[in-house]
């Protein structure tokens, strides 16, 4: 049974680890020196938020994401962890918090796309450019309760 718990200065390295983990099995379209950027980027930004974690009894912890006012920002999940309902758990998560939850997929990541659609998000828009202003566009996202 997971836990969900928010992360502390400690788990900054395990966390970035599940990051690489995720993008380096999720991401293949991102060119290797964006992939650099965005680390570097994301090792100054981290630190500053609290971030929700999926912890195993273990300790271990296989996932995290970051919502900020209704939106999820991120939700990255151990490439050894994926299809194990972990992404869900999280999703849940936010979802008990925000209702109305919208996320960004990169468009390239179908994976993603599909893992979100099942979960109940339709399509609400599109930008060409990530927010970064990197040209990876982004589909927007918003969570439409079954009727």
């Amino acid at each position: 049974m997971l836990q969900l718990r928010p992360s502390t200065a400690d788990d900054f390295s395990r966390i970035m680890a599940i990051w690489r983990s995720a993008v380096e099995a999720t991401h293949l379209f991102v060119a290797p020196e964006d992939r650099a950027a965005i680390e570097t980027e994301l090792r100054t930004f981290f630190p500053q938020v609290t971030l929700t974690l999926a912890v195993e009894p273990s300790g271990n912890i296989v996932g995290f994401m970051y919502l900020h006012q209704g939106h999820l920002e991120a939700l990255f999940v151990d490439a050894d962890h994926h299809g194990k309902g972990i992404g869900r758990t999280l999703i849940g998560a936010a979802l008990a918090r925000y209702p109305q939850l919208t996320t960004d997929v990169n468009e390239q990541n179908v994976q993603a796309l599909a893992f979100y659609q099942r979960l109940g998000f339709v399509r609400t828009g599109l930008s060409a450019l990530d927010g970064q202003g990197r040209a990876y566009p982004l589909l927007h996202l918003r969570y439409l309760p079954p009727s």
